[in-house]
């Protein structure tokens, strides 16, 4: 399989739908986009280049991010690729205590999301260096603390959808239609939201969580439909798309995540094209070479 093949998979779900169809779509070319650069404070994250197991691996990680252009710098202390073992709040909050006061001291401008589903890191994160992103996988289901906490400290707030557990979400990909009910989610989750008073969301819709391959490329071909999610409250989420070297493109092409760069920004392009406003990404460089291109290109 090559990344040729990869493009007309991910642009044609039926022979209709080709071509033509991708470059139809009209989405806003002067949106705010913004490079997610990701910092894993773990030793078993599916790609090594991003793995930071002590406080100077981090902040040399964190500098060469911004050096490539990043927006954002997502940090996270546990892995949460399928079949991982999460650590527990305790573990996550000494993984990350360190790195977060050396890198907002070494740093202090830059914007910071952490990954994590627990409100007490959330509430010590605060505490230690303020205002950041919360990125959350469960969007609130895994601590019922959550959302009440992130609403107190007025704090953004990236919400993920998933199935089940790292260790079970491969089992939990019955879907009739995979972005209809992903839709269908967010839709109540805004509603959920605005029940908590959370001002500022984001859509991720979980790429590579309880999803199969297929499902994985129909939420990409399909990404546009989610800008709907939130109109009866008067606005539209963000959308967040997380694909970087991720196993259903290595596993699709038969190749190795390390491989997988151009693939990824095939994928990239493919969701700007279709609304998508905040990349979480291992290669800023790239990713940031793709997003001129596409603001050039359409």
């Amino acid at each position: 399989m090559t990344v040729v093949h990869l493009i007309y998979f991910v642009i044609s779900s039926e022979v209709e739908k080709s071509f033509y169809y991708f470059c139809s779509l009209d989405m806003d070319r002067n949106r705010k986009i913004d490079i997610m650069g990701i910092v894993n404070l773990t030793d078993d994250s599916y790609f090594a280049e991003s793995r930071c197991v002590d406080v100077a691996a981090a902040l040399k990680r964190v500098y060469l991010l911004l050096e490539e252009g990043a927006d954002i710098i997502d940090i996270g202390a546990c892995s949460t690729r399928p079949g991982s073992v999460p650590v527990g709040a305790e573990e996550e909050w000494r993984r990350l205590e360190p790195v977060l006061k050396a890198v907002r001291e070494a740093f202090p401008h830059v914007r910071l999301s952490i990954d994590t589903y627990w409100a007490s890191v959330v509430r010590n994160a605060y505490d230690l260096i303020g205002d950041f992103i919360v990125n959350d996988i469960s969007a609130g289901e895994d601590d019922p603390d959550m959302l009440p906490t992130v609403a107190e400290l007025g704090l953004t707030y990236v919400a993920m959808h998933k199935r089940g557990t790292s260790q079970n979400m491969h089992q939990m990909t019955d879907y009739q239609d995979v972005v209809a009910e992903v839709k269908s989610y967010f839709d109540d989750f805004s509603a959920k939201a605005d029940s908590f008073g959370i001002k500022d969301w984001i859509l991720d819709p979980g790429i590579g969580f309880a999803k199969t391959i297929e499902q994985n490329y129909e939420l990409v071909r399909r990404l546009e439909e989610l800008k709907a999610v939130g109109m009866s409250q008067g606005r539209s989420p963000r959308i967040l798309v997380g694909v970087s070297r991720k196993s259903f493109i290595y596993k699709y092409l038969d190749i190795s995540p390390e491989d997988s760069l151009p693939a990824t920004q095939v994928l990239h392009l493919a969701a700007l094209q279709r609304g998508a406003d905040i990349l979480r990404v291992h290669d800023v460089a790239e990713a940031g070479r793709t997003v001129s291109l596409y603001v050039n290109l359409w």
